[in-house]
């Protein structure tokens, strides 16, 4: 049978589709990369309030982000289903992104309330953009080439976002300090703040260029429905490949969250150069935009999204294998810096693949349960990055806390000198920023490969079935 071609995505609208994840990523990696370091080195939080903090704001998130893919679901606005929430969501959460790094005089019992109230604010105001954003990927194209184009698009311009962030800060937040109340490498507590402030305006600008220049296509209304456990349940429980990705994701996010949330920490108190962390960013940032081709070269070759994904988590392995042994192990801060090329390249790789996966995910719920769910499937998405940021911090904070890190800051501020702490702790830094990851990303290939089937024979079956049903439903309309 004739394959039926759907009408050509437009680089356009695939433009001015990925400008978003710009603004998304700015927030996103002020979040995932420097909030612990601001919380805990910065403003001297105890690393047990963190601790419970962070599971406890999961368990919100376990109701928050499936009510809100259901809310997603649920909309019909003369200007499309997923635009109206990007914008929304932008806005709020560029409000609370910068009222999460503001202090405002606070400390003691009350900034420990501020610090809660702000950090689950800012996961529902995330949820808000992040969800309709991500879940309109499926509805653009079922074209295995297209999807794979826009999925790199949108990649790219979100790992612009987060090189912003992580090659920018430890410059940019010094600048902004000046003199007052910073440490050692010119972080400061007002630095931050005016930092974060400006990225939440930009956040709002790129999230008004993506809804102004985005098209939504092929867009499928179901039937309403009430949000209900019952569903969420049903839509996880009836996609066994939804579950699949939800854990191998999880242990291979939380494996880069611990070095990007890291690094700072590394690089102040280990390194003992915090803008050293720029040009580790920068290297990172070059091996990021060559892991971006990855799969369409190899695509090229003959591989299939099962073996590319394979080659990329392979790949990130043995580069974090290097930077541990030239890292803590050696010391050698430029052969570490050079190694992280391999890990980048296989993370952007991996992360691309991702977003693949769970449009396909959407497909294989439509042929298998005859729904499709695209936003309560990619509410999933946020969920499993914030459970994988749980991981990340109850190693992190977990880690440090073993060897009493805060005490030591607070120690070092109570007497008026730069924080610096002993080699004992430095040790274990090292060890959770470059030596843990690894792990948790070799536990997720082991049960991607044993269990993700989503590639060759299924996956052309589940996409002739949703390109018929398509064209079928237009001569229907027509």
């Amino acid at each position: 049978m004739e394959k039926i071609r759907q009408k050509k995505l437009s680089f356009a609208n695939m433009l001015g589709y990925g400008i978003g994840a710009i603004g998304l990523d700015l927030s996103y990696g002020m979040f995932y990369s420097f909030l612990s370091h601001y919380l805990v080195t910065t403003l001297g939080l105890k690393e047990g309030f963190l601790l419970l903090l962070t599971p406890l704001a999961r368990i919100w998130d376990g109701i928050n982000d499936p009510m809100m893919g259901t809310i997603v679901d649920n909309t019909r606005t003369k200007h499309g289903k997923y635009r109206p929430w990007i914008l929304i969501g932008a806005v709020c959460n560029a409000i609370v992104l910068f009222l999460l790094f503001s202090r405002f005089g606070l400390s003691g019992l009350p900034l420990y309330i501020y610090v809660a109230v702000m950090y689950v604010l800012w996961g529902m105001t995330n949820t808000l953009a992040d969800i309709p954003y991500w879940s309109m990927i499926p509805s653009f194209t079922s074209e295995e080439k297209e999807r794979n184009l826009v999925s790199t698009v949108a990649r790219t311009f979100s790992g612009l976002g987060q090189g912003i962030i992580t090659i920018a800060t430890p410059i940019i937040v010094p600048l902004l300090s000046g003199k007052m109340n910073t440490d050692k490498d010119g972080y400061s507590a007002e630095g931050f703040s005016r930092w974060a402030g400006i990225c939440g305006i930009l956040l709002v600008v790129f999230a008004l260029l993506c809804v102004t220049f985005t098209k939504e296509r092929n867009v499928v209304y179901g039937e309403k429905k009430k949000f209900s456990f019952k569903q969420i349940f049903a839509v996880i429980k009836g996609n066994d490949q939804l579950v699949v990705f939800m854990i191998f994701a999880m242990l291979s996010n939380a494996g880069w969250y611990l070095t990007s949330g890291t690094a700072v920490t590394y690089f102040t108190q280990v390194v003992g150069d915090g803008k050293a962390q720029s040009l580790f960013q920068t290297i990172g940032a070059a091996g990021s935009v060559i892991g971006l081709v990855v799969i369409p070269v190899l695509s090229k070759f003959g591989l299939n999204k099962r073996q590319i994904y394979t080659v990329s988590l392979s790949t990130t392995i043995l580069g974090y294998a290097l930077m541990f042994l030239f890292g803590p192990v050696l010391k050698i801060t430029i052969a570490l810096d050079v190694c992280y090329i391999l890990a980048s390249v296989g993370i952007a790789s991996m992360f691309v693949s991702q977003t693949i996966f769970l449009a396909d995910i959407v497909d294989y719920g439509e042929y298998k349960n005859g729904e499709r769910s695209e936003s309560i499937t990619f509410s999933m998405k946020g969920f499993l990055q914030k459970l994988a940021y749980t991981i990340q911090t109850v190693i992190y904070y977990g880690g440090l806390g073993l060897f009493h890190y805060s005490a030591q800051v607070n120690e070092c501020k109570a007497k008026g000198v730069d924080v610096a702490v002993n080699s004992q702790t430095q040790a274990a830094i090292g060890f959770i920023a470059f030596a843990v990851p690894p792990i948790l990303i070799a536990l997720s290939l082991i049960i991607f490969r044993k269990k993700f089937k989503l590639y060759g024979e299924v996956s052309e079956t589940i996409h002739d079935y949703i390109t018929e049903k398509r064209a079928s439903e237009r001569e229907k309309a027509e």
